[in-house]
């Protein structure tokens, strides 16, 4: 009977402390995200497969890892003029790390006419979290820039790399 309890114990503790962080992250972007800013889940995939996507994190971030096919625009160094050749019609997913920097650089792509502008739920942390794929310039990886000690907390799968 110990050992049930035991085990109940656990599987409970990990359960809450899986739940906590995950209910934690929501309050974050919560606080983060403007609710009039469009958001796109990772498992929209039929979606995401047909946008443009931009990473909006620093070029050390998006070279240690990025979603696949995304071109990097930065957030600091960003210009209109890095994506003056996409439609503006055209759907477009930012991202970043966790949303933050990404909803800014949409609402300027916004403000400039781009009609189909989306910030990607999470960022590449949630993507990774959720077991999603990111690459570099030599193919897949593990590997994840986590911007920063504190807010590496909230990347659970991955490596992270500086």
């Amino acid at each position: 009977m110990k050992f049930i309890s035991s085990v109940f114990l656990l599987i409970f503790t990990t359960y809450t402390m899986a739940n906590a962080q995950s209910f934690a992250y929501k309050t974050l972007l919560k606080g983060v995200y403007d609710s009039e800013f469009p958001v796109i889940y990772p498992e929209n995939d039929s979606l995401i497969r047909k946008a443009v996507l931009l990473d909006t994190r620093e070029k050390r971030e998006y070279e240690v890892s990025h979603l696949e096919n995304a071109k990097w625009v930065g957030y600091e160094t960003f210009d209109l003029d890095l994506v003056k050749d996409i439609p503006k019609d055209q759907v477009v997913i930012v991202y970043c790390s966790i949303g933050a920097r990404s909803q800014d650089i949409g609402k300027k792509l916004q403000a400039s006419g781009y009609s189909q502008v989306y910030n990607l739920y999470g960022g590449i942390f949630h993507w990774v979290n959720e077991g999603n794929r990111v690459y570099n310039q030599n193919g897949q990886t593990t590997d994840i820039h986590p911007y920063s000690n504190t807010w590496g907390i909230w990347l659970n799968k991955g490596v992270k790399r500086y």
